[in-house]
């Protein structure tokens, strides 16, 4: 069968499209609950990992622009979760903290990590080979742009 004559649903880049958004859709009445947006939270999760980073560095390791990064980080700072503060050694770098509340959200959003395999049915095992095999694809994706 020719590539362009493929129907719709044999098409990777709208498997993946489709099942972001049934994740999303998963994860939302606890993100609700928690008062954060998906967006928001993979901002916490760069944090949790480590804290005290810039705004740039946010950007980069979700893959997003700063000026992307900005109004989600400003929202966090309205609740409470972080904190914002321009580097003393350079202006021109904002600096984000977590905050205590920022810091305990991150036990009560540890239920998100078991929402996939219990509304999926699928092991554990079976959602880390996915996720190996998705990001792989995400890297070379990534060094053919870069080259």
């Amino acid at each position: 069968m020719p590539l362009e004559t493929l129907p719709l649903d044999a098409h990777l880049c709208f498997a993946i499209y489709s099942a972001n958004i049934a994740i999303n859709r998963a994860y939302r009445p606890v993100l609700e609950r928690l008062g954060i947006t998906y967006p928001q939270y993979l901002v916490m999760r760069v944090l949790w990992e480590r804290d005290g980073q810039t705004v740039g560095a946010l950007a980069e390791r979700l893959a997003l622009e700063s000026s992307t990064i900005t109004p989600l980080v400003k929202r966090l700072e309205t609740a409470g979760f972080v904190g914002r503060e321009r580097n003393p050694e350079d202006e021109r770098q904002v600096i984000v903290t977590l905050r205590e509340q920022g810091r305990a959200l991150q036990q009560e959003s540890a239920c998100l990590l078991a929402t996939l395999p219990e509304r999926s049915g699928l092991p554990v095992e079976t959602l880390m080979r996915l996720n190996a095999d998705v990001s792989a694809l995400r890297d070379a994706l990534g060094e053919k742009e870069e080259g």
